[in-house]
């Protein structure tokens, strides 16, 4: 089994599903070096010590990125996720039967474990389609929200809905490369959910990140990571490359939980979380559901932006994407791939603009 099989075209679900299951399994045994528990230590030290080099840039291939998820047409995304636009993993419970709920009892989490009050000057950093700094202007009224992206369709969908719902005097949308980016802004929250797996200068980036941040501010991240494992998504088996990084995750890390614990020079761990991962397979396999029921509406959109000789290709490469994530985040019961909440504060050591 390699990953070529998942390039293969014609597969069923069901076998695209298992064959994603097995690469899985040859990953795992990769990464468990065989149960030598010194050889694990031993290649994770060294990891970290490649991420703390100066010489890398914050991020990797973003221009990458961008194709691959940030400049896809939004209209695409209206099609499959829920009326808060959240492209992240949603919270699941016996209580929740619609997207629309898993969104919203995420977003409430978040801002919970963040720590937000009414009054806060927030940055959603990394912001997506804008889910959480909408959500926060829609319930805390005296907030305001900068929220900051790499993509330009972006920022456009931010900013209308924004306006849309008469949020354009508490609500900035920036749109730049955080290789770059800097601001003399300070933040009483920075917010960031899933971008930190595309980064890998996490040095560089916590320093940025606690020179935006108040005396008092804190950092709150939501990481899709493995349970103990860190990792590039660069990995060969049998000659074939990783498909996620392939296709959907060009330079991408896969954090362990506990990666950001080795990164506190600048910001301090004060409270960790885990979420098993069926909630993320659960919610990519509802924005599955609903991309088969609107292909009808959605093979136009590509057929726009790619031309008609792509459009079905792209059509059934989002497929299998969130497929493969589905089986990732389901794998042995969701307790391998998980997610990871983490709320820093400040480095009292470290000067504040404010």
């Amino acid at each position: 089994m390699s990953w070529s099989r998942l390039y293969e075209s014609g597969l069923t679900d069901n076998e695209f599903r298992i064959s994603a299951r097995q690469v899985l399994e040859i990953v795992l045994r990769r990464l468990e070096c065989d149960g030598d528990v010194e050889k694990r230590s031993f290649y994770k030290r060294k990891f970290i010590e490649t991420l703390k080099l100066k010489t890398i840039p914050i991020a990797l291939h973003t221009d990458k990125a961008k194709e691959q998820h940030y400049e896809v047409p939004t209209d695409f995304f209206l099609k499959i996720m829920g009326p808060w636009m959240k492209y992240s993993s949603c919270y699941w419970n016996d209580d929740i039967h619609s997207i629309k709920e898993a969104e919203e009892a995420m977003l409430r989490l978040t801002c919970e474990r963040a720590q937000v009050e009414d009054g806060h000057h927030i940055m959603d950093l990394g912001c997506g389609w804008g889910s959480v700094g909408l959500w926060v202007l829609e319930h805390y009224p005296n907030c305001r929200v900068t929220a900051l992206s790499n993509s330009d369709t972006q920022q456009a969908y931010i900013q209308e809905a924004g306006r849309k719902r008469g949020f354009s005097d508490r609500l900035q949308v920036i749109s730049a490369d955080i290789n770059y980016f800097d601001t003399h802004q300070v933040f009483d929250r920075i917010i960031s959910i899933e971008m930190f797996e595309h980064m890998k200068n996490y040095q560089e980036l916590f320093q940025k990140v606690a020179s935006w941040l108040k005396r008092n501010g804190k950092l709150f991240l939501q990481i899709l990571s493995h349970k103990e494992f860190v990792y590039s998504l660069n990995l060969i088996i049998n000659g074939q490359h990783d498909w996620m990084a392939e296709n959907f995750f060009t330079g991408g890390t896969i954090p362990s939980s506990d990666l950001y614990l080795y990164f506190q020079e600048h910001v301090l761990v004060s409270k960790m979380w885990q979420i098993n991962g069926q909630h993320y397979q659960k919610t990519l396999d509802t924005w599955l559901r609903n991309q088969d029921k609107e292909k009808h509406s959605i093979i136009p959109i590509f057929e726009r932006h790619y031309g008609t000789a792509e459009a079905e290709k792209m059509f059934e490469n989002w497929r299998k994407f969130f497929m493969y994530c589905s089986e990732l985040f389901g794998f042995r019961e969701g307790n391998e791939w998980i997610l990871t909440h983490i709320l820093f504060e400040k480095q009292k050591h470290f000067k504040s603009n404010l």
